[in-house]
């Protein structure tokens, strides 16, 4: 589907969709709690629905009540007859390997996109080490036959966060007791700080050593419970960059309080000279002249196509650093990033592990692909507000992913747009 957008400028009220990142972690820690649990405040993108839907594969049913999920949870998960599709969820695939490790039986996972060739490297080096058989050839499919025992599990710490979380959900299940032990340092840290805030909710404790080493106790319990999911910063950090850009945003449904790492969108814009007023769970985005920043995406790696399109209209310098792990997301999105901005107008540059960026006052428009990547369109889309000619997306049906009413909502505060 290609979008083809006007230059508009952008006011009104967002209602920030719930968090993808605490809708997987909610809804699979409910699959292991005996008994129902609620989980409201949900939005059924694809990614969702892949969890869902693996979640229902291996035995766990589900009820939807339009944002409701209803989850009659089992720690006695059977052993799937299909294989397990997770579309282009990494989050799905990650998280889900280890719930192999609980069943008695081959279990096999496949995907699409770029996906199947995304590294899993850390769990098959335990698979080894616990003498686990599996078959993986470079690529999904991955099947998976053997149960995971209870010990010392070291992983690196600078590949992705969801090894840690996968192992998170199933070790506290074990009969003996568990240690996770991080042989570099955790990046994407806030990620597994919500791994840990939901575990809690669900009645399951992780001990915290230090930020590299945690230890589990065996033999726990998952307890039902209702769990309304926040707003997503990841998805808010869009409107963040709209506001500034265009004629002020009020997004509404944020904590202010969070342990999501995407927060640091407001640290970013701050840095950048953004005010912002908030109003109880309403934060206010005034138009402001933004200026370039040193900015470190370590920590928050699904920031870097937002914050670079807000630098490209920014005054002076930007330098996105630390960020060479987003080279493996849904695309390569430096290289994605870099060539569809540079396509609009802006002056920017790919660096191994960053983008340097000076900024411009205005943009000028063109055709610009969606390399099938929910982050790199909607950043796209954002970008068209400050260019002067249209915006033609090709692809823009990726948003599906994540935010699958993005359009809607855009059109809503006034973008104009049509598609072909």
């Amino acid at each position: 589907m290609t979008k083809i957008i006007k230059p508009s400028t952008l006011k009104g009220e967002v209602i920030v969709p719930p968090s993808k990142s605490l809708s997987h972690r909610a809804i699979l820690a409910a699959a292991l709690a005996e008994g129902e649990s609620v989980i409201e405040n949900l939005v059924f993108s694809e990614d969702i629905e892949a969890t869902c839907r693996v979640i229902e594969a291996l035995g766990v049913k589900m009820f939807r009540e339009e944002t409701t999920l209803r989850i009659q949870g089992t720690s006695a998960l059977k052993t799937p007859n299909v294989p397990l599709d997770c579309n282009e969820s990494g989050s799905t695939l990650r998280f889900l390997i280890p719930f192999a490790g609980l069943i008695d039986g081959p279990v096999t996972f496949t995907g699409k996109g770029k996906l199947v060739t995304r590294p899993l490297d850390p769990y098959f080096r335990i698979f080894n080490e616990q003498q686990i058989q599996y078959n993986y050839e470079g690529a999904l499919p991955l099947t998976v036959d053997g149960q995971l025992k209870s010990g010392v599990y070291r992983l690196p710490g600078n590949v992705s966060s969801q090894f840690v979380t996968g192992l998170m959900y199933v070790l506290p299940l074990l009969e003996g007791n568990s240690e996770i032990i991080l042989e570099s340092k955790l990046e994407s840290r806030d990620y597994v700080e919500l791994t840990l805030q939901i575990l809690e909710v669900f009645g399951v404790k992780v001990e915290t050593i230090d930020n590299e080493h945690y230890k589990i106790h065996g033999n726990q319990m998952y307890r039902p419970a209702k769990y309304r999911v926040e707003g997503d910063y990841s998805q808010a950090a869009f409107w963040v960059a709209a506001g500034l850009m265009g004629d002020g945003l009020l997004l509404t449904d944020l904590a202010q309080n969070t342990k999501q790492g995407d927060q640091r969108i407001l640290e970013i814009a701050k840095d950048m000279g953004a005010n912002f007023t908030w109003k109880k769970e309403q934060l206010e985005v005034s138009r402001t002249q933004t200026e370039g920043t040193v900015i470190d995406a370590s920590q928050c790696p699904d920031l870097v196509p937002i914050v670079a399109t807000l630098a490209a209209v920014s005054k002076g310098k930007t330098h996105i650093i630390n960020a060479g792990r987003v080279r493996i997301k849904e695309s390569d999105r430096l290289k994605a990033i870099c060539t569809e901005l540079k396509v609009l107008g802006a002056n920017i540059e790919e660096e191994p592990e960053g983008l340097i960026i000076e900024g411009v006052e205005r943009l000028t428009g063109g055709n610009v692909a969606g390399w099938n990547d929910h982050r790199i369109v909607m950043s796209l889309a954002i970008a068209s507000t400050r260019c002067d000619s249209e915006v033609i997306i090709e692809g823009s049906e990726a948003v599906a992913k994540s935010y699958p009413h993005f359009f809607e909502v855009f059109q809503s505060l006034g973008g104009k747009l049509n598609e072909k």
